[in-house]
């Protein structure tokens, strides 16, 4: 552990959002560096102030509910004046007293640092359990640096991993199976210094960069010492930018997919910068497109305005691309194959039981650049999925299938709930607060009634054929559904990442990273759920759906945290005393524990330390009581992750990529003069490996 003090840190990049240059070129075309695609002129809380309920009228509303809701209401006491902690809260904590902490978060917090490692607590062992580059498949090479192949890379584990799932396969919880996400490349740190020519990249390393993409499937076991260990199995499996899915769902055959390699609509080839998922109940996994536009060349050349718009609106625009793909296959370039962008931005699903079953590209779930997507199962059994369009002003949905859910990890009730995900109905949020418009001048500082909060309700956009978007057709709503959205008037938000139902509570969480144009000139103000003009530092939003079914149409909703410098104004951590909490920054991904502890990650941490995992209680006297777990590698982002009662997983991506090639800032986790090479670690509790319940005690 880290024994430095904790103090705000130098930035260690001059980009705008935290991050380096060469991830944000890499990852997501540089979007942040480009206007945000979102020019609607959508209604803001500020506009229709009049017609919001009172907040003591909103929890009402959700007042005929399981304990899981009076713990809602319990929190909803009026603060004496700004700053305070609730008043069903005042005195059972804060006086800079430390409280007993809450079950499964009692470890000492790690301070921040910009240490090339991954920082743990006092008493917890850690291991890598896979880094890019190491067998996945038979016959896969061992990882060599200076002599790669895409034929390797194939077999290999890839690059950039990003969302982590572990699935049971029996009932002795030492066998899984682990997928693992492969969000993007970075080829100018995948080569050797001076072996890779942005401009002119060869055939094979383009091929590589291909292969790099896309997911990992690989079986591990409990090792008794710690630590998970990779097996040779006939269950792993690699998915790459050429692997063939098959599109389902209300889209499947439109024209709007039809491309010249494949004239049915029915087939795609691969799956690009998947960023965060899900398991679903069902033992398969959701993974999300997100930034997907960058991939394609030549957006300038379509000249057709409402064509134009539509491109524009996904964030597709210009001439070649980073990257060149383009000049070595023609799908990648909008001028020869126009819908090939159409049939990327959707959610798929891995079935990780079956290594010969396709995967699928599920298009009721709507295009845009998901950061991922969650399940949760609906009183009536109907499944519902959430997720995020990771940009600035874009939007939260949900999905509600018609079908009921089968439980079980059978292959027959496998294909059945994967069904329920191409009938159902897709909606987006939108959401009002409580307090008066002058309360929310963009500064941060809380309203009169000492919370962010107030009321939301989902709007349909599309019901399998039946559009309900005035002007757009239902395959235009899925294929479109940015500027179905705006249409309906949903609320701007600063970034939806990661949404994630709570297993123990039933509210779901939603990552607002960050927003730097928020209240610009010309841009989206401040309101109260985005409560912050120049956002940096980014937010969590709590709600529970109207009588705790998550297929109600509407919902109560407030902030539960404020993420930045805990000694600044413009931070809150759920009422919780700010001088005790660690300082938390651009939440990103998460997770829950089996106490039902939040667990946040961190990407592109604005204080000047490295990224993060940190555990936030949202229960009781310690709701709110942001503690650090881990850090990560210098220029690393956190991602994954996976919290069970005796491991915790993270993927360390993209470290040292403040650096260069040439000086590079990162050798983790090999040491020496090696090459950063992204991986997954494995974290426990020392001794304690196999024994539930040990994780955060």
């Amino acid at each position: 552990m880290s024994t430095e003090p904790r103090r705000l840190l130098p930035l260690l990049t001059s980009h705008r959002t935290g991050r380096s240059a060469t991830t944000c070129e890499y990852r997501c075309g540089n979007a942040c560096a480009h206007p945000a695609p979102n020019t609607s002129d959508n209604s803001y809380f500020g506009d229709i102030a009049k017609n919001v309920l009172s907040r003591r009228g909103a929890l009402k509303a959700t007042a005929v509910m399981s304990a899981t809701a009076a713990g809602f209401a319990a929190l909803s006491g009026t603060a004496a004046a700004e700053g305070a902690v609730p008043a069903a809260l005042a005195g059972r904590r804060g006086n800079g007293k430390p409280s007993r902490p809450a079950e499964g978060t009692d470890f000492e917090p790690v301070e921040p640092n910009t240490a090339d490692a991954v920082h743990i607590p006092d008493g917890y062992d850690q291991e890598i359990v896979i880094r890019w580059g190491d067998a996945v498949l038979p016959g896969a090479p061992d990882f060599d640096f200076h002599n790669q192949t895409a034929q390797a890379q194939s077999r290999q584990f890839g690059y950039n991993n990003d969302f982590v799932g572990l699935i049971p396969q029996d009932g002795s919880g030492w066998r899984h199976l682990m997928v693992v996400n492969h969000e993007y490349t970075t080829e100018p740190h995948m080569f050797p210094a001076g072996s890779y020519d942005a401009d002119n990249p060869t055939e094979e390393q383009v091929r590589i960069a291909w292969a790099a993409h896309g997911l990992s499937v690989v079986q591990t076991l409990r090792d008794p010492r710690g630590g998970l260990r990779v097996l040779p199995s006939r269950y792993n499996r690699r998915i790459t930018a050429d692997t063939e899915f098959e599109v389902r769902g209300p889209v499947a055959g439109s024209d709007l997919l039809k491309t010249s390699a494949d004239p049915s609509g029915r087939s795609v080839l691969g799956t690009l910068n998947n960023c965060a998922g899900s398991v679903t109940p069902w033992g398969t996994v959701l993974s999300g497109e997100e930034n997907f536009n960058q991939y394609f060349a030549n957006a300038e050349s379509v000249t057709d305005p409402e064509e134009a718009e539509r491109l524009r609106r996904y964030g597709l625009t210009g001439g070649e691309t980073s990257r060149k793909w383009e000049r070595f296959d023609p799908r990648w370039d909008i001028a020869q194959e126009p819908h090939e962008p159409h049939r990327f931005g959707w959610v798929v699903e891995i079935d990780p039981h079956d290594p010969h079953a396709k995967p699928i590209k599920h298009t009721a779930l709507g295009r845009f650049k998901h950061e991922g997507a969650a399940v949760t199962i609906s009183k009536d059994r109907r499944v519902v999925a959430y997720s995020g369009d990771d940009e600035r002003f874009d939007y939260l949905y949900k999905f509600v299938s018609n079908g009921r859910y089968k439980p079980g990890r059978s292959a027959h009730a496998r294909r059945h709930n994967s069904r329920l995900l191409d009938d159902g109905t897709l909606y987006v949020a939108k959401f009002t607060g409580d307090s008066p418009a002058s309360e929310i001048d963009g500064s941060g500082r809380l309203p009169s009634d000492g919370e962010f909060d107030g009321r939301g309700e989902w709007i349909p956009l599309a019901s399998g054929t039946t559009s309900h978007v005035p002007g757009m057709t239902a395959e235009e709503v899925y294929v479109f559904t940015r500027l179905a959205a705006d249409r309906v008037g949903a609320t701007k938000m600063d970034r939806p990442e990661d949404v994630e139902p709570n297993p123990v509570t039933g509210r779901v969480y939603a990552a607002l990273t960050n927003n730097t144009d928020r209240g610009a000139a010309g841009k989206a103000a401040a309101d109260e759920i985005n409560p912050r003009d120049g956002n940096r530092n980014g937010h969590v939003l709590e709600w529970e759906e109207d009588r705790g079914d998550a297929v109600s149409t509407t919902f109560a909703w407030r902030l539960l945290l404020v993420c930045g410098d805990p000694a600044a104004a413009d931070t809150y951590f759920g009422g919780f005393d700010k001088s005790q909490v660690s300082p938390i920054s651009c939440p990103d991904n998460l997770a829950f524990d089996s106490h039902g502890n939040l667990w946040v990650s961190t990407d592109g941490n604005a204080l000047g330390s490295n990224d993060g995992l940190f555990a936030v209680p949202v229960q009781g006297r310690e709701r709110g009581h942001v503690k650090q777990f881990l850090t990560v590698p210098i220029g690393a982002e956190t991602c994954g992750p996976v919290v069970t009662d005796d491991v915790v997983l993270v993927a360390v991506q993209h470290p040292g990529e403040g650096g260069t090639p040439e000086n590079p800032q990162s050798h983790w986790p090999d040491g020496g003069n090696s090459p950063a090479r992204p991986s997954i670690v494995a974290v426990w509790k020392r001794g304690r490996f196999g024994r539930p319940g040990h994780i955060g005690r």
